[in-house]
């Protein structure tokens, strides 16, 4: 028989098969370091960096106070599992806790663990009051909850489940912002309602403050839980700690991810004692979540956001960096159509006949970072730690991309 490693040698001979499995359409650049807002590639080049990791690097780039966090935890301990005590998790809970609607959290590694802790949540709450066979949540046409098989059956968008049939049973999939198919779709098997509070991948779409408040209403009325999913549009990223502040809207479960480690893998799964009441000893867990590096981090994030100024700051420049992205709107309607989001989550929804790809790709080549979104959305999501400089040269880069597109 063949030595497994001549096998593997003959293997490689004939194929030339990516090394790193290749799902991810990559833009030609490598980036070697960064600095607040921007980034620098491997030529010495910079680019303003108004994709932030999607959301992630709410602070920018080696932001000092995360640099001296991890680099102090480091030093100290890394990992030890959730076998023994965690003060570092209790800490950190109980910020996010005071900070919040929610009684308890469950820290994870990602985005879509902490979504999928969600939704165990909440089967685990219907079973817990003896009503196991209300299992279903609804969601919302051109919701993203992230890429484990569950999460896309949640959002069943083409471009997400093709070929990955079956998908999992329990998710009832609507129209958004129709408060009467919610009602429509309600049955005996409904246990939550669940939404984004501001879409990101599905357009750069805010929920309208009187649905939140219909979803809200009608799960009280049906004894169903209000979960919301504010991976993306979170911490800070609203301009308010958590964009339902702003709706004045309570959910009963809440999933956190991207922003709230700064760059640090990092989720989170907040809620209710009452929607908790099933997650006991066993029901969940995760090795890695809530890790020693990750809760430091953690805190040096809150540490900033905290400050009495920061949000304060994030909406005084969203301000006016929404007003620059409307002028250029109404400069240009043949190029855009209209200006999207809340807070530094903003999209540019590109015209018939315009592919926001392409302007992506014309922006990158004047250096400024952007990212696409649904129903043809550049979308723009700066670190939030941006001032006036940062958003008069991506107004200028866009405005001079635009100038060249209409005289091409």
């Amino acid at each position: 028989m063949m030595p497994v490693m001549n096998q593997k040698n003959m293997m490689k001979q004939k194929n030339d098969f990516p090394v790193v499995m290749p799902v991810y359409a990559r833009a030609p650049i490598a980036f070697t370091h960064g600095k607040g807002a921007y980034l620098f590639d491997d030529t010495g080049r910079r680019y303003l960096d108004f994709v932030a990791g999607v959301a992630v690097n709410a602070l920018g780039h080696c932001h000092p106070r995360l640099v001296q966090a991890l680099s102090d935890q480091a030093s100290q301990l890394w990992h030890v599992s959730n076998l023994f005590s965690a003060p570092a998790q209790e800490a950190f809970a109980q910020r996010l806790i005071d900070n919040s609607f929610a009684d308890t959290a469950f820290f994870t590694n990602s985005g879509v663990e902490a979504w999928e802790c969600g939704v165990k949540t909440i089967r685990r709450y219907f079973d817990t009051i003896g009503q196991p066979d209300r299992y279903r949540i609804i969601t919302f046409h051109g919701g993203f909850h992230g890429r484990t098989l569950t999460a896309i059956s949640a959002a069943p968008q083409e471009k997400l489940i093709g070929g990955f049939a079956p998908l999992v049973d329990g998710f009832d999939y609507i129209p958004w912002g129709d408060l009467d198919a919610v009602r429509a779709a309600i049955t005996p098997q409904t246990a939550a309602l669940h939404i984004e509070p501001v879409q990101g991948e599905g357009g750069v779409r805010p929920a309208s403050t009187a649905f939140l408040k219909g979803l809200r209403s009608i799960a009280d009325e049906h004894g169903l839980l209000l979960y919301f999913d504010e991976i993306q549009c979170g911490m800070g990223r609203s301009g308010t700690l958590f964009a339902y502040e702003q709706a004045g809207v309570l959910p009963d479960v809440m999933c956190l991810a991207k922003g709230i480690g700064g760059g640090f893998p990092l989720g989170a799964c907040l809620a209710t004692a009452q929607a908790a009441a099933g997650m006991i000893a066993g029901s969940h867990g995760s090795t890695y979540g809530g890790n020693a590096l990750a809760m430091a981090v953690g805190q040096a994030v809150l540490d900033e956001m905290l400050q009495p100024a920061f949000l304060k700051n994030v909406r005084r420049v969203a301000a006016i960096l929404t007003a620059g992205l409307q002028q250029l709107v109404a400069d240009y309607p043949a190029l855009f159509v209209e200006v999207r989001g809340q807070g530094l989550l903003l999209g540019l929804r590109c015209a018939d006949g315009v592919v926001n790809g392409d302007i992506i790709v014309a922006l990158r080549h004047h250096g400024l970072l952007a990212a696409p979104a649904g129903e043809n959305v550049v979308r723009l999501l700066p670190p939030l730690i941006i001032d006036q400089p940062e958003i008069d040269l991506a107004l200028s880069i866009l405005r001079q991309v635009v100038i060249e597109r209409v005289a091409s």
